[in-house]
């Protein structure tokens, strides 16, 4: 049987989410309290129910839940075998006070679009994956988000081709060192959704995984060159040798050593 508690809570290196949270609960209750950053979640097994702003409420895995900050509210199960959610914790960079009262009308979402985005979300939150691509993936969450609450849409931004082209070249000048959206974005005077959608209709595929393959094109040519892998992950932008090598293998077929002729 599972346990009746896992909890597991880590803060990513992805501008706008201050915490992510998984946890399983089958006894524990929340008492009513406040957060300073939105809570947006999700239900994968059972169901909760909550009260917020003295209306009760409940999330289930069809919905997505969206809690505005400084609102009180408390949690507990709604059966007995308990639930298993995942939790992120949003700054004001992503979502403005400005959206409390609505958000208080309408926590909850029944669309299956926004979660499908939140699952791929966590999935390259979960372990050490591409900053860019956790970025653009809460990027397109905010924009449904925004969509739900009845926030205005986003500004005009240059020719798509242009944007593309832009953004390419941003990526190829910083393979080693990469790049926020939130900075690409600035720098093209563009909407970051924008930008990804314009960079993956023109080049076939998004900035994160061209980003990945410039880096992984940078190391075979380091590895040629008699560099060692430890050596070459962080002269190519990689966390360590173990990111390196599980996306080199993924990519070129064989681990960094073998390719380079040493084991």
């Amino acid at each position: 049987m599972p346990p009746e508690q896992a909890v597991s809570a880590w803060r990513p290196a992805v501008p706008g989410i201050t915490e992510v949270f998984h946890a399983r609960f089958v006894g524990h209750a929340y008492p009513m309290h406040t957060h300073d950053t939105w809570t947006l979640l999700i239900v994968d097994d059972g169901a909760i129910r909550y009260d917020l702003d003295r209306s009760e409420r409940g999330a289930v895995g069809t919905t997505v839940t969206l809690l505005p900050p400084h609102v009180p509210h408390d949690g507990r199960s709604a059966t007995d075998g308990g639930f298993r959610k995942r939790v992120l914790y949003l700054d004001q960079s992503v979502l403005g006070d400005d959206l409390i009262g609505v958000a208080v009308g309408r926590p909850a979402f029944r669309d299956p679009l926004l979660r499908a985005r939140l699952d791929r979300l966590h999935g390259t939150l979960a372990g050490p994956g591409e900053a860019l691509e956790s970025e653009s993936r809460l990027a397109f969450v905010r924009e449904r988000l925004l969509a739900h609450l009845g926030a205005p849409a986003a500004e005009p931004t240059p020719p798509p081709a242009r944007l593309a082209a832009g953004l390419r070249d941003l990526l190829d000048a910083r393979v080693t060192a990469g790049l926020t959206l939130q900075q690409a974005a600035q720098e093209l005077h563009a909407h970051p959704t924008h930008l990804v959608r314009a960079f993956t209709r023109s080049f076939g595929l998004p900035p994160h995984a061209y980003l990945l393959g410039r880096r992984i094109a940078l190391a075979r040519d380091l590895l040629l060159a008699g560099q060692r892998p430890a050596e070459v992950a962080v002269a190519a932008g990689f966390h360590d040798q173990a990111h390196l090598t599980r996306h080199f293998t993924r990519h070129v077929g064989v681990s960094p050593g073998r390719y380079a002729g040493r084991s």
